[in-house]
């Protein structure tokens, strides 16, 4: 007989027995999962990296924003630092970038920056739930101590 014989009753319990590849096939059922989360971490680390330079934009306009005098001045110098410095910042395309700043109650200016990220490659992959395209965050800074 060549090297496949038939299968008999006997040769099923040494079929049972054999580990020659339980790893490959362990490794096929979980090479998919495993691709599957490692892109999830690095979707959603890249979405939370945008999160965080819109964060940082809109308290470092704030904070650059203390010079001015008047309301109109501290606007201005808040929009000039988030249009000067938006590209330095990781996965945010400045023209995406919206910027507000007032003053609120009790003596706070607000700065407020809004970014669209709907143009992310993260709201066109079918397989994670979209977090909002839409990141808001708001930076304020009191008037001084006087």
């Amino acid at each position: 007989m060549t090297g496949l014989s038939i299968c008999h009753a006997s040769s099923l319990p040494r079929f049972a027995r054999c580990a020659r590849a339980a790893s490959a096939v362990e490794f096929a059922m979980l090479l998919p999962l495993f691709l599957v989360l490692v892109a999830g971490i690095v979707v959603f680390g890249a979405y939370l990296t945008m999160v965080h330079g819109v964060q940082q934009l809109a308290a470092e306009a704030a904070r650059s924003s203390v010079a001015g005098l008047s309301e109109t001045e501290r606007t201005s110098l808040a929009e000039n630092y988030v249009t000067t410095n938006a590209g330095s910042y990781p996965l945010l395309q400045p023209g995406h970038l919206t910027m507000s700043a007032a003053t609120s109650g009790g003596g706070v200016f607000v700065v407020t920056v809004n970014y669209d990220a709907s143009d992310s490659i993260i709201f066109t992959l079918p397989f994670v739930p979209a977090p909002p395209s839409t990141i808001v965050r708001s930076a304020a800074i009191p008037f001084g101590g006087f």
